[in-house]
C-alpha cells in the first residue's frame, strides 16, 4: 500500500494537470481498503475515489484523500456457453480487452483502446461502436466506505443508461469498486454497423473480419481521431452526446437541413455533441491555452500548460454557442474537481 502527503497528480490525469491532493493512498487488496477505511479521519475528507484519471478535470488542487485501486487479477469462469471475465478494479480496461481478443472471449472487441482502468467501466458506462459496459457487465463488488462491508451489486441495480450509473449519482464516493465481472461469448457476432467501421475494412479489402481484426481497425480509429494525452492533454470525449425527442429532432431537420443521429429507446434522437460544436465553428479553435482538437470537435485538449479553469472556460464557452445555435445543452462528460 501507498500512502503519501501533499501528493502530485500530474501523472494521474490524463488532462496533465498540475495539481496536489493533500493525501494519497493506492490500496492492492480489499482488506488494504479496509484498513484505510478503518482509520480516515475528517481531517482526510474529502474523499475521491480514482481510476486512471482519463476522465477527470482539475481545476484546482484537491483538499482531501484520493483512494486509487492497484488491484490486480483476472480469472475466467465457464458457464452455461458463456464465460465470465472477474477483474480487480486496478486493471487497465484496454488489456483486458486484448487478453479477451487473443482468447477467444468475445463482446468487447468493440471497446478497444478507451483509456482508463476496470473500476471506471462499472462507473462511467463507457461505450463505443454500438457496445456498452452495461451490456457484458453482471456483477460488482465493492466496499463502502462508511461500514467498510462488502457489497455485490447486479447490473440491474445500478440503474445504468448512457454514461450514467447510480455510482456517478446517489453512490458517488460512498462505494469503491473492487472487482467487476464481465459476461463474454464462445461466439464471435461481430457489431458492425456503427462509425466507420465497415469503410475502414473495406479499404482494406475484409469482408468478414477476425475478431483480431474487428480491434485492429478499432484502435486505428480511434488513434486517427483522438490525440495522444503525452503530447496534447485531453480527456477524451468531453461531452456526451445529447439525446433529444422526435418533434425537436425534425424542428433541427427543418432550420438545418440533414442532421446525423442515432434512434434511441422511447422515440428518442441521440446527436453527435462533435458535430453540434463543429457546426458552430470551434473546431481546431482555441481560448486561451485549451483548444477543440483539430481532427475530433468533441475533445477538448490542454495546449499547453493550462489551468484546469482554462479548460473550464472552453468548455462553457462552447457550450454556450451550441445552446444558442441549436437550443440544446450539452453536457460534460468529464467529471470536473
Amino acid at each position: 500500500m501507498k500512502d503519501f502527503s501533499d501528493y502530485s497528480l500530474k501523472a494521474h490525469n490524463t488532462f496533465g494537470m498540475d495539481v496536489k491532493c493533500k493525501r494519497f493512498v493506492e490500496f492492492c487488496s480489499e482488506d488494504e481498503l479496509r484498513q484505510v477505511i478503518s482509520t480516515l479521519a475528517d481531517a482526510d475528507r474529502p474523499l475521491l475515489v480514482m481510476g486512471g484519471g482519463s476522465n477527470i478535470l482539475f481545476t484546482k488542487d484537491f483538499d482531501g484523500t484520493v483512494l486509487h485501486s492497484a488491484i490486480r487479477g483476472r480469472h475466467a469462469t465457464r458457464m452455461d456457453g458463456n464465460v465470465y471475465l472477474r477483474c480487480g478494479s486496478g486493471e487497465k480496461w484496454d488489456d483486458v480487452v486484448k487478453l479477451c481478443v487473443e482468447n477467444g472471449l468475445y463482446g468487447a472487441e468493440n471497446l478497444s483502446f478507451i483509456p482508463g482502468d476496470v473500476g471506471a467501466t462499472a462507473v462511467q458506462n463507457i461505450g463505443a461502436y454500438g457496445v456498452e459496459a452495461k451490456d457484458l457487465i453482471t456483477k460488482i463488488e465493492a466496499i463502502d466506505i462508511e461500514t467498510g462491508g462488502k457489497r455485490e451489486f447486479t447490473n440491474d441495480e445500478c440503474c445504468y443508461s448512457y454514461r450514467w450509473s447510480k455510482f456517478k449519482g446517489e453512490w458517488k464516493n460512498r462505494y469503491v469498486i473492487t472487482y467487476v465481472t464481465y459476461k463474454l461469448s464462445d461466439m464471435f457476432v461481430p457489431r458492425l454497423e456503427y462509425g466507420n467501421i465497415l469503410s475502414e475494412l473495406g479499404k482494406k479489402g475484409i469482408k468478414t473480419p477476425t475478431v483480431a481484426q474487428m480491434r485492429n481497425v478499432i484502435i486505428e480509429i480511434r488513434k486517427a481521431k483522438l490525440p495522444d494525452p503525452s503530447v496534447e492533454g485531453n480527456a477524451g470525449s468531453f461531452f456526451t452526446n445529447p439525446i433529444v425527442d422526435k418533434n425537436k429532432y425534425e424542428q433541427l431537420v427543418g432550420k438545418f437541413g440533414n442532421v446525423p443521429h442515432y434512434a434511441v429507446d422511447g422515440g428518442k434522437v441521440k446527436i453527435p455533441a462533435g458535430w453540434l460544436i463543429e457546426q458552430c465553428g470551434w473546431k481546431g479553435k482555441s481560448l486561451g491555452k485549451a483548444g477543440v482538437h483539430t481532427r475530433q470537435a468533441l475533445v477538448l485538449v490542454n495546449l499547453g500548460e493550462a489551468g484546469g479553469e482554462d479548460v473550464l472556460k472552453l468548455c462553457e464557452a462552447v457550450k454556450s454557442d451550441v445552446m444558442d445555435k441549436f437550443g440544446i445543452e450539452i453536457m460534460p462528460e468529464v467529471n470536473i474537481i
